[in-house]
């Protein structure tokens, strides 16, 4: 059985602002897929939104057709279909946070549902002479809009399926259109195909679309994170430049003097300090040399972290506030190596965050604990404050959200806005982390982010 050890921490290191390109640009890459589309971005909320606005269109069209003009068709079970994909959308909605981000696969199966529910009452209704059923082509634009190309293509095969099945499979059930009964075989054919070249046309041009604006979005970041570190590159340079100049007088009387001291030097011991005064002088200069030559060298051994470094830096800001104690911890399983992970400022800053929030509304304490296993690695802020109130936590992570006292309330001083906490949580997600915030037992709040080992672990070959 796996047990747990504990890494004493000790020993605060400063933090850094210089980061690992490399490792941010395979995250960015993680998360496109082939054709340049950002993956996992439909809400649930989103997709139950969009559902009840179908059943809405639903229920009208067959009240006006009923009501207004006077078509007949199977009212009662046409209701039914609505009512039950209600029900389901309604169960859907109040069993989990609407929140949540769907994976690829369920966003597929929601769809999937839809065209489903539409397809069965445009079967009802009179099959595919029915203009309603149009309606197929909205779940299929969407997911050409947010999913990558598989799962699109998927629901654009289902929608041509159910398209050419309604064609062939008449119903008894078919709308009286103006007396005429059931509509030929070539009109409903005709009717079909119309439908399929719509899911196309619209499905490719969604898709193109969407592939572009992704494309730009991304090169908006790539060239964002180029900017911000070549203005590093060059303000370290300049810094390096202005201590060479600087430090280029006094290094040269240091060195004229310490030649007149070994020229005039009365005994063999203080003739050897001051030739060690030059030889050292000259060192100094040489390393300013390499540093105005080369501003672009950065230290390998700054751009990875233990995990206990990482946990120091979190805490570093808040390890002396007065009223509460901030303590931190790592722990892994038993026989597994502690992974040494990239320097990321995003991890930094959103653990931060959440550490300063702990801080505010804790009573006396802050736990920060690091955890990693074979598979994972994760982080959880907890606090022996009240916790999040109800109202907060069922839509945390939103922008403007927020309890936090003002500045004369504040162990910080910090005034909050409610964005820390949806800044930080939208940092931690990039880096490819499963963040969550709960309350805890017996009191308190817990907030955790989660990372796959492999995402941010220093991979040594």
């Amino acid at each position: 059985m796996a047990s747990d050890r504990n890494l004493a921490a000790g020993g605060l290191l400063p933090a850094s602002g210089l980061d690992r390109p490399e490792a941010g640009a395979a995250q960015v890459d993680a998360d496109w897929d082939e054709a340049g589309g950002r993956r996992g971005r439909l809400r649930l909320r989103t997709l139950v939104t969009l559902r009840w606005l179908v059943i809405a269109v639903e229920v009208v069209a067959l009240a006006s057709a009923g009501a207004a003009a006077g078509l007949r068709a199977p009212y009662p079970l046409c209701f039914g279909v609505i009512a039950a994909a209600a029900w389901i959308n309604l169960l859907t909605g109040v069993a989990s946070p609407g929140r949540r981000q769907c994976s690829d696969a369920e966003a597929c199966a929601q769809l999937a549902f839809d065209i489903a529910q539409i397809a069965t009452l445009v079967f009802l209704t009179g099959g595919s002479i029915n203009p309603f059923i149009v309606l197929m082509i909205a779940p299929i634009a969407l997911a050409a809009a947010s999913l990558p190309l598989r799962p699109m293509l998927l629901l654009a095969g289902l929608g041509v399926a159910a398209s050419i099945l309604l064609a062939f499979l008449p119903t008894a059930w078919m709308l009286d259109l103006g007396g005429a009964g059931a509509a030929p075989l070539t009109n409903r054919l005709i009717a079909s195909a119309a439908n399929i070249c719509g899911i196309g046309l619209v499905a490719g041009y969604v898709h193109q679309a969407a592939a572009e604006s992704a494309r730009m979005v991304l090169a908006l970041d790539v060239t964002q994170a180029v900017l911000a570190r070549e203005q590093k590159l060059s303000a370290l340079g300049a810094l390096a430049a202005a201590a060479a100049h600087e430090l280029g007088t006094p290094l040269a009387t240091i060195s004229i003097v310490s030649k007149e001291m070994a020229r005039e030097a009365g005994t063999a011991q203080v003739k050897e300090d001051a030739e060690l005064l030059i030889a050292q002088a000259e060192r100094c200069r040489e390393i300013l040399k390499r540093l105005t030559d080369s501003p672009e060298a950065t230290d390998e051994m700054h751009e990875r972290m233990s995990l206990l470094q990482l946990v120091h830096e979190v805490i570093e800001p808040h390890a002396d506030t007065a009223g509460v104690r901030v303590e931190a911890i790592v722990t892994g399983a038993a026989g597994v190596r502690a992974p040494d992970i990239w320097r990321m400022p995003e991890i930094l800053h959103a653990m931060t965050t959440f550490v300063e929030n702990a801080v505010d509304f804790a009573t006396s304490e802050v736990l920060i604990t690091a955890r990693f296993d074979a598979d994972n690695v994760s982080m959880e802020v907890r606090d022996d404050g009240p916790g999040f109130a109800p109202e907060i936590l069922t839509r945390l992570g939103e922008p403007y959200v927020t309890s936090r006292p003002g500045a004369e309330g504040s162990r910080t001083g910090h005034v909050g806005m409610g964005l820390g906490f949806f800044i930080s949580k939208t940092l931690l997600e990039r880096t490819g982390a499963l963040v969550t915030a709960v309350n805890g037992r017996p009191g308190g709040a817990v907030v955790s982010a989660r990372w796959p080992r492999a995402r941010i672990e220093v991979r040594t070959e």
